[in-house]
């Protein structure tokens, strides 16, 4: 296969037998996840949509599927990527080397900029931090950033300081060799003593911001939890994730009837009544963000081989919610 990846003013791309068959927003998304800034699949499917992309000279849909010899032409507009600037943002850094860093992500800060917020994030902070040292191939918006957590989950994630690094860790997460595992206050009393939840994810048939498990396209999505304590009207959980799509867990342990306390999106009122065995009063308690934090990461680093595994404590207002909850027994 020849290539000739650029983004002004145009891509070349001549298909071998290896790639007929495939889609053609699969197959220019997939080389595109090499590129910088990565180009998505819906990203692609724009430039289709807008006839920018043709085949041996014509438009086609993105259903195309590729024929051996097919010359791909794909014209990009100018990309003018907003500017994310360095910020002395204070980090919590569980583990760092010339490869890798491993951050204990506060809750409320988002990862990576995105829809419009440039400022505040992960991404500002270890711009600062490591000044040039991150990986490009998560582009100007995304540098360094091999996974994610939702703002308002809090814990371990991994940043890569060079390509090789980053596509080291990401075959990792692809063969599920990561250990991920999460405390996740759920509502209701779960009777199993553990349970494996095996049901695809993707985009909500109506709302387009949510995750469900009841879509026309879904991903399969693999998670296992155990219970670590019953306080009667919540749960804790261990929940370890085989797969990793957008907001999984909470998508998941939503579709059985328990919610992470304190999710706006999946889970309902943040304020929630405490059915006290003490007396016939029912407490009541404000859960000031969801429930979930993600405690042990566990990879083998890229250039030592070595296993590596770390481990973070509850967050204060994650503890002070369960020593409520315990009061209350």
């Amino acid at each position: 296969m020849s290539i000739n990846l650029s983004l002004n003013p145009y891509s070349l791309i001549l298909v071998t037998s290896e790639f007929a068959n495939r889609r053609i927003d699969k197959f220019l998304s997939s080389v595109g996840q090499g590129f910088s800034p990565v180009l998505s699949r819906s990203f692609i499917q724009k430039l289709i949509n807008n006839s920018r992309v043709t085949v041996s000279g014509r438009a086609v849909k993105s259903s195309y599927k590729l024929k051996i010899g097919d010359e791909i032409k794909v014209e990009f507009p100018e990309l003018k990527p907003p500017s994310v600037k360095p910020e002395p943002i204070p980090l919590d850094i569980v583990y760092e080397d010339e490869s890798v860093i491993v951050v204990n992500k506060s809750a409320g800060m988002v990862v990576h900029p995105a829809g419009g917020t440039y400022s505040g994030t992960l991404v500002n902070a270890l711009l600062y931090h490591c000044r040039d040292t991150l990986s490009g191939i998560g582009g100007v918006e995304r540098p360094g950033i091999v996974h994610r957590l939702d703002k308002d989950t809090s814990g371990l994630l991994i940043v890569a300081k060079d390509d090789f690094t980053h596509r080291h860790l990401s075959k990792q997460l692809r063969d599920r060799t990561i250990v991920r595992k999460y405390l996740a206050l759920v509502k209701g009393n779960i009777k199993e003593d553990s349970k494996r939840i095996e049901m695809p994810i993707g985009r909500h048939v109506s709302d387009r911001k949510k995750m469900s498990t009841k879509t026309r396209k879904g991903r399969l999505a693999i998670t296992e939890f155990k219970v670590v304590e019953r306080f009667g009207d919540y749960t804790l959980l261990e929940v370890r994730l085989k797969t990793g799509r957008t907001h999984q867990i909470r998508v998941h342990l939503s579709s059985i009837g328990h919610s992470v306390a304190g999710d706006r999106v999946y889970g309902g009122s943040q304020k929630s009544e405490v059915r006290s065995q003490k007396s016939e009063v029912r407490s009541q308690i404000s859960i000031p963000r969801q429930m979930l934090h993600a405690n042990t990461l566990g990879f083998i680093h890229p250039k030592t081989g070595g296993d590596l595994e770390f481990e973070t404590s509850i967050p204060a207002d994650m503890e002070s919610v369960l020593k409520f909850l315990k009061s209350e027994i």
